[in-house]
């Protein structure tokens, strides 16, 4: 079979171009065959929901088994009484506010959906992609659109259609090529014929999200704790999913004890002439110089890391890699989505490193900046006038700073304004005498970090303030060159961060 391959961009959905794609599109649908195509989540792979042999030739271009559902597309809200027999007050109000986008919910099924579509259960999975060459394609194959990934089953799912076209070649009919997923990761999927709802794979839409708007929402055991005893409540969920085809370990703990380990296993396994992968963060890529290492995102960003899942897992597919290592992420938000997916990948294979950063038992917080001379200093001046449970070492290094100069004049102007005492300050530059255990480092951005881990090897406890206070959008940007002005916003913006710095240091002293 000549797999046909079309690109569009959604600006042209409407415009001849598309026109002509998305009648060709549905003609092949009508006709049983298959298109993949893209969404806001993944690239989906879409036969006609109602034609049982459609469903069957999706399982067999995945090679996946036929006792996990897929899901029906949808272009319409109204449309859902077509496929749905009960839809309740809380699957309206969720379809209200998160559709269409990145969520699916199970309903009873109506009689017209062939069973080759829900793997034989009773109910039915549907969801309305934000996507709009999606919803075109919909459209065009008459409205229900059975699609799951377009991947072979088992493997990363696509993000890009080069991906599909990887899989797939061949064993479809079209790849409607839309460019990258937005967002990286499989919908969220809830199920509507239970109360409270219950999750069964997490996304985008998180928990909380749900509950901010029905209530009560529970989440499957299996996905919580793969080794629940408890069954799982959908049959998709007991297989390996998102695998790349070197074997991946994932190491969970404190971040730079983690990345510690990793470089360690990964240069013994080197050693071994075993060739290795690592899965990191910007954060901590600079343990990892002279490795064959991909950078995932930002720990600060967890969206970045969604997008980038699979793409670098598809990455490594192309090496010839044996083993991966990849650090773990927080379980809060979108991480708790991403973990599902890594763990998945990695067939449960973690490592758990005990934490010995234990930051409450901090007894000393170094603010770091390439001078010593004006934010640093503020930022601890800051931070000595705060209470604290209880007495720590306030202090502040530049990374260069060869003269024991005063702060600058800028922040000295600025503090005269607000009425505070001036700051008698010698700049003092950061040695290898400031690396202790005891330590807390707090640095200005995440060159500056860089900067310090490369420079001393064996260092534990250093954050960026965005990484330490978990605020991706946080810029403190320095006030030189930028007269009055840049110097009031700068300590206005020190003020409001180390506040925040203040506030989560006692949470920490006090558990």
């Amino acid at each position: 079979m000549e797999t046909l391959v079309a690109q569009i961009k959604p600006e042209e959905v409407k415009l001849p171009l598309g026109l002509a794609l998305f009648a060709k599109a549905g003609e092949i649908l009508r006709n049983g065959g298959l298109v993949a195509f893209p969404t806001e989540t993944v690239y989906g792979l879409g036969g006609d929901a109602f034609d049982p042999d459609a469903a069957g030739k999706i399982y067999a271009a995945k090679g996946r088994p036929s006792d996990n559902p897929l899901i029906v597309h949808i272009a319409d809200v109204a449309d859902l009484n077509e496929v749905a027999r009960e839809i309740p007050d809380k699957a309206k109000m969720l379809m209200e506010a998160f559709w269409p986008g990145p969520l699916t919910l199970i309903f009873f099924k109506r009689q017209g959906i062939p069973c080759t579509v829900t793997g034989g259960l009773d109910t039915v999975a549907v969801r309305f992609p934000d996507n709009d060459i999606a919803r075109a394609m919909i459209k065009s194959g008459g409205g229900f659109i059975a699609a799951p990934s377009a991947n072979r089953s088992g493997s990363p799912s696509p993000t890009l259609a080069e991906h599909v076209l990887k899989d797939l070649q061949g064993r479809i009919d079209m790849v409607i090529d839309g460019g990258a997923s937005v967002l990286g990761l499989e919908s969220t999927i809830v199920d509507m014929t239970v109360d409270p709802p219950m999750i069964l794979r997490p996304g985008f839409v998180t928990r909380e999200m749900l509950e901010k708007v029905i209530g009560r929402v529970d989440v499957d055991a299996k996905i919580l704790d793969a080794k629940s005893p408890v069954p799982p409540k959908a049959p998709g969920m007991k297989y390996r999913h998102y695998a790349p085809k070197a074997e991946l370990t994932v190491f969970e703990g404190e971040p730079i004890r983690a990345a510690k380990e990793m470089r360690r296993c990964a240069d013994e396994a080197i050693a071994n002439n075993e060739k290795v992968g690592i899965i990191t963060t910007d954060e901590l890529a600079v343990h990892f110089e002279g490795l064959n290492y991909r950078s995932i995102g930002s720990r600060i960003d967890p969206d970045t890391i969604a997008q980038n899942l699979y793409r670098v897992l598809r990455e490594f597919d192309e090496t010839d890699v044996e083993k991966i290592f990849s650090e773990s992420f927080a379980l809060d938000g979108v991480g708790q989505a991403i973990m599902n997916r890594l763990m998945k990948a990695a067939g449960q294979k973690v490592v758990h490193l005990a934490n010995d950063n234990d930051l409450s038992k901090v007894d000393r917080i170094v603010f770091l900046d390439n001078s010593d001379s004006d934010r640093a200093p503020y930022a601890a001046y800051v931070l000595e006038n705060m209470t604290l449970p209880r007495l720590i070492s306030i202090e502040s290094r530049g990374m260069v700073a060869p003269f024991p100069e005063p702060i600058c004049q800028g922040i000295q102007m600025i503090l005269e304004k607000q009425g505070r005492r001036a700051i008698y300050h010698s700049a003092r530059e950061l040695s290898g005498e400031d690396i202790r255990k005891d330590t807390l480092f707090l640095t200005f951005d995440l060159k500056l970090k860089v900067k310090l881990l490369r420079k001393y090897e064996g260092i534990d406890n250093v954050y960026t303030l965005p990484e330490f206070l978990e605020e991706p959008a946080l810029e403190i940007p320095s006030p030189y060159g930028h007269g009055e002005e840049g110097y009031e916003e700068c300590c206005d913006i020190i003020e409001n961060a180390v506040s925040r710095v203040a506030a989560k240091l006692s949470l920490i002293m006090l558990d």
